[in-house]
């Protein structure tokens, strides 16, 4: 196929992709809203960085008011925050045969699907670690999990390809009927890294903390009652198991769970997450009401209450807002609310 596959936000997820894809011969076309990273990328090319590899891609791009024409593939990766605002301006691009890939952090599939219809997308599990420096500056931090699968778990001839399009990238994507167990299964994950970055300490250095262990098992436990009593069976990446922190399971797996977080995390370039750095680099409004506020919303809805959940997202628009700063005495009032709950449960 020599349409281009459109790739709609050329930051972290999506210049990675599109650098790989267009470095191998895949006919690639990066939208964004930044002009002189656009320019960057169609000049002087998009720059990997990092330990897994280093290279620079000269990479066709536009910005959105640049952009004419229609496509059967676009691969959203935008922030989860600006996907509503993202859909409306691409839909016009999307032809009528055509899906949205969202290569997303969060359960964005849900909005896509509302967008554009079930039928018109395509789920996708992204882990890698990747971090937008700057204007055609992409650091790669780790590999990660990259999964793609259809929202109804059929293996159509367009998943298929997709797949084989991810393994150019990511040698050991996986193909799965069950997307959403993994987007739940991240989410747990996802949550755990929204509590690091209330603390200018980095992710391995907050999972190691025994004092801070309190509130991992207490998110991790909420989304994983959530996605219990909405049927869903989360699905994990290397040693973390989502499953571990469903409800009625023992806390010796789930310690194991966060110590191997805590390992984990300690062999990227990626120190600190990019939460983290939206609020101590970019000074910017983070994903957190689309990625995790969402969480409690879907809980409400089954009777399920997430009192962690809640707590978080409230600390991190503190930050957001000034009225608190990144530092341990922010995390410490989740630490003493997640402790209280866990004495008294």
């Amino acid at each position: 196929m020599s349409e281009p596959i459109l790739i709609w936000g050329a930051g972290a997820i999506g210049g990675t992709l599109g650098a790989y894809w267009a470095r191998a011969g895949i006919p690639v076309l990066l939208v964004d809203i930044v002009p002189e990273h656009v320019e960057a990328c169609r000049t002087r090319g998009l720059a990997i960085s990092g330990p897994v590899e280093a290279f620079t891609q000269v990479v066709p791009a536009a910005t959105p008011a640049e952009l004419s024409g229609r496509y059967s593939r676009i691969v959203l990766a935008v922030k989860a925050g600006a996907t509503e605002a993202a859909l409306a301006a691409l839909k016009p691009h999307l032809a009528e045969d055509g899906f949205v890939l969202s290569a997303q952090n969060g359960l964005n599939e849900l909005a896509i699907a509302r967008a554009v219809g079930e039928q018109r997308t395509m789920g996708c599990f992204v882990n890698f670690g990747a971090d937008w420096l700057g204007p055609g500056e992409i650091l790669y931090g780790n590999r990660g999990a990259t999964v793609v699968g259809e929202l109804d778990g059929s293996k159509s001839e367009r998943v298929v390809e997709m797949h084989r399009l991810m393994e150019m990238f990511e040698p050991d994507a996986i193909l799965t009927d069950n997307i959403f167990g993994y987007l739940w299964g991240k989410l747990a994950y996802g949550a755990m890294l929204f509590a690091t970055a209330l603390t200018d300490d980095s992710m391995s250095a907050n999972f190691s903390d025994p004092e801070r262990l309190p509130v991992w098992l207490a998110l991790g436990r909420e989304v994983g009652a959530v996605a219990a009593k909405r049927g869903v069976t989360s699905l994990g990446f290397g040693n973390f198991d989502p499953m571990v922190f469903a409800p009625g399971r023992p806390e010796g797996p789930q310690i194991e769970t966060i110590r191997w977080l805590a390992d984990y995390t300690s062999q990227t370039a990626k120190t600190h997450s990019g939460i983290w750095r939206d609020l101590a680099v970019r000074k910017r409004k983070t994903e957190v009401d689309p990625q995790i506020g969402v969480i409690a919303t879907l809980g409400r809805e089954v009777g399920i209450a997430a009192p962690a959940i809640e707590t978080l997202v409230a600390l991190i628009h503190d930050i957001e807002d000034g009225r608190r700063p990144m530092a341990f005495e922010t995390l410490k009032v989740l630490i003493d609310q997640c402790r209280s709950a866990s004495t008294t449960a």
